[in-house]
């Protein structure tokens, strides 16, 4: 493989010292800032992931933030998750769609403090979406991206690491909720989230100049627990059904086509861009969805999505696929017409390599 040359639109991170130190064996261009891919390989990193704990740079998870007395409304304009249930100890997921219902991002959003939100996205540039949405309506609302960079802390022991470095009461977080704990002279933002099925947290650290003191920090206290640098997982997310945006879904599809229907309220429609594409495609049913789906054989790496085939007819599309070591078969992520979304439907995959049988699961693996 080629490798990423360095340049200024491509940043590193408060971490990037240590992830290099660490050995990082590969990267990937998000947010136009680095994000690890492998250290170890992708196979030994997940079974590490699965037994102990990992830190993670995910400073590629930019903050959208939002500032100024309309903040709160612009939030709700971006989003059909209705956001004034969120509170000020909890973090919610929020679908963030277009004027069509479309995706454009679904980040992780937070109030960070009076009249002020953060987005925590994924990759896309929802920041000049937002600033849009914020010019056209003349709100009264600072849309800019502040120095904030999240570090993930994940896997099985991730309680024991953070609870040694933050205090127990951290480990009190439920699922989704927030806090400050301080680090140092500063109180930062913990949050019990994260891109895995693992458990654990994400800590908002405010200020570039904090990121190797808290990197060094987790891994003095994490010695004996065997903690490792690590990233996002492919194989793990894929079994935990974990979407990734610009790989499982685009603005081609909606949250409801993308299983996200929980997180599509109706009473905030109305105050939504894109409110009503989605109350349409709610009374009529949607046309696709993201499916699980196992695939036989020994197959080539998904680094572009496969045609889903029922009886030469193109039926969908796998989007993300890996064998997993633990369930003994190739796991996979589609999106799939409506007529052949049920479990059990036994379908074919056009892989570069060939054809591959595959079948729908009923749902994802863990």
């Amino acid at each position: 493989m080629a490798v990423i040359s360095p340049s200024r639109r491509v940043r590193r991170t408060p971490f990037s010292d240590g992830v290099e130190a660490a050995g990082v064996k590969g990267y990937t261009v998000y947010n136009r800032m680095l994000l690890p891919t492998v250290f170890e390989s992708v196979e030994a990193d997940y079974h590490h992931l699965k037994r102990d704990v990992q830190v993670w740079d995910v400073a590629c998870e930019r903050q959208v933030q939002l500032q100024g007395p309309d903040a709160a409304r612009l939030l709700q304009m971006l989003t059909p998750r209705n956001v004034a249930r969120m509170g000020q100890d909890r973090c919610f997921y929020v679908p963030v769609v277009d004027q069509n219902g479309g995706m454009l991002n679904d980040p992780v959003a937070l109030q960070a403090g009076e009249d002020t939100y953060w987005i925590s996205i994924a990759d896309s540039d929802l920041l000049l979406w937002a600033k849009g949405i914020a010019a056209a309506n003349d709100l009264n609302v600072a849309v800019t991206e502040p120095d904030v960079s999240p570090l993930a802390v994940q896997g099985p022991k991730a309680d024991a690491l953070m609870a040694r470095v933050f205090g127990e009461a951290v480990t009190n977080l439920r699922f989704f909720g927030m806090a400050r704990f301080a680090f140092q002279d500063r109180n930062l933002i913990v949050a019990r989230s994260g891109y895995s099925k693992q458990g654990g947290f994400e800590i908002y650290v405010e200020g570039s100049e904090l990121g190797m003191p808290l990197w060094n920090a987790l891994f003095e206290a994490g010695e004996d627990l065997n903690v490792r640098a690590g990233c996002p997982n492919l194989i793990e997310r894929i079994e935990g059904g974990l979407l990734s945006y610009g790989n499982d879904m685009t603005d081609e599809n909606s949250p409801l086509e993308c299983g996200l229907r929980k997180f599509v309220d109706a009473d905030v429609l109305d105050q939504c861009y894109g409110g009503r594409a989605l109350r349409e495609e709610m009374e009529a049913g949607s046309k696709r969805k993201i499916c699980a789906v196992s695939i036989e054989g020994d197959l080539p790496p998904c680094d572009r999505a496969w045609p889903v085939l029922a009886d030469g007819t193109q039926v969908g599309l796998i989007t993300s696929s890996a064998r997993s070591p633990d369930f003994g078969t190739n796991v996979a992520i589609a999106m799939l017409d409506r007529d052949y979304w049920n479990a059990g439907t036994r379908l074919e995959v056009q892989t570069q390599d060939g054809m591959a049988r595959a079948q729908v699961e009923p749902k994802f693996w863990i």
